[in-house]
């Protein structure tokens, strides 16, 4: 098992491995042309990391960097970060978020970040036990523009 940086190659491992994510959250998957948007701006806007395991990918992250005017650092925002049901508690996540905090780091952010769905109660498990915190007083919310 290996994380590695994103290839070329990996599209359409990636888009699979997004619509897995998708019916494990249950929400729509990304059509064919949010798709191929998505690819166009690995590199340009987001940066992706693959999961390798027996020789087929079984897992991504997703990241970018926002900004913190309180730290004056970036801030290194965690979008996905999924692995196949069938390679979880291999340590995947684990080494996942080894390769992000050495990104972090090399990037001189203040802090990472990511949102959590609140029914995903083993994410929730995972995250804590790598020492991470949930945020009390916030609340996310978005506005969704016309493409």
């Amino acid at each position: 098992m290996r994380i590695r940086p994103y290839r070329k190659s990996d599209a359409k491992d990636l888009v699979s491995l997004i619509r897995a994510l998708a019916t494990y959250e249950k929400l729509p998957p990304p059509s064919g042309a949010a798709a191929k948007r998505l690819i166009a701006d690995i590199g340009k806007r987001i940066r992706v990391l693959m999961a390798d395991a027996d020789g087929k990918s079984v897992g991504y992250a997703i990241y970018l960097f926002t900004y913190s005017s309180f730290l004056a650092r970036p801030t290194l925002y965690l979008e996905d970060v999924f692995v196949l049901p069938e390679h979880r508690r291999g340590g995947i996540g684990g080494r996942f978020f080894e390769a992000l905090h050495r990104e972090a780091r090399r990037e001189k952010c203040g802090r990472m970040e990511w949102v959590v769905l609140d029914w995903n109660t083993p994410a929730h498990k995972f995250y804590r036990k790598l020492g991470a915190k949930p945020l009390d007083n916030w609340v996310t919310y978005r506005m969704v523009l016309d493409a």
